[in-house]
């Protein structure tokens, strides 16, 4: 069993649980599977359209979702999802031909599920997808700055021993400037380590944003006018 995971109910899950996004145009199923996952110990997010999907989805560590959806075809919010940023996502729907299940995967789903399903399954899928794409750090990287703590291993940030929770790119954003404390991080380098190909000035600025209200101060993150951003003292 990876390290991290847990049985729960005869079900590995992950010790930390995961957020995870159920993207559901039928509210009884998306209540179901929702109580299911929470029992699991993960936080869940519904969302019955595509629309919604996409305004949210950044703040999910995995989306599960439906293809059939009343707004959006569902290979067409995997696919933007897939275009601006690398969120894992799995496919769960009754399109179960096998030209849906390629079409759902060259679309970026990263697996692809047929309704009726077995939760076991589906918790079994869930895990394997998560440990392909973010594989578990050596358990030493922990980072400690000032009163900051950074734990990579299980995601964790606290502050004088709170925890302070982040979003998926706040965590990143945080972790990359404290792994080069001292330093000045160009904006282009974060926006390509941290987005990938998806630029945006005002993306950044709003995560940095973000990240020093949750910190409780401005000094935590320091701009340097015309080049990028590193990690303060705090006050």
């Amino acid at each position: 069993m990876e390290p991290g995971t847990m049985v729960r109910g005869g079900i590995p899950v992950s010790r930390n649980g995961w957020r995870v996004l159920v993207v559901e145009n039928d509210v009884g199923d998306a209540e179901v599977l929702a109580g299911g996952l929470r029992r699991q110990g993960h936080k869940v997010s519904k969302v019955g359209t595509g629309g919604e999907a996409l305004r949210v989805f950044n703040d999910a560590d995995l989306v599960l979702i439906d293809l059939d959806l009343p707004d959006l075809d569902g290979l067409e919010v995997c696919r933007s999802i897939r275009t601006v940023g690398d969120t894992p996502v799995i496919a769960v729907t009754k399109r179960g031909s096998e030209l849906d299940r390629v079409l759902g995967l060259h679309a970026g789903a990263d697996d692809y599920l047929v309704k009726p399903y077995g939760f076991r399954e589906l918790m079994a899928r869930m895990e394997a997808v998560m440990r392909r794409m973010r594989p578990q750090p050596k358990a030493a990287d922990v980072i400690v700055h000032g009163r900051l703590r950074i734990d990579a291993s299980s995601r964790q940030v606290t502050m004088d021993g709170k925890s302070v929770e982040l979003t998926r790119k706040e965590f990143q954003l945080l972790h990359l400037l404290a792994s080069q404390a001292g330093s000045v991080i160009p904006r282009k380098q974060i926006m390509a380590r941290v987005w990938g190909d998806s630029w945006s000035r005002r993306t950044l600025d709003t995560h940095v944003s973000s990240l020093r209200s949750k910190l409780g101060s401005t000094e935590w993150i320091i701009t340097v006018r015309g080049v990028g951003f590193r990690l303060g003292e705090g006050e």
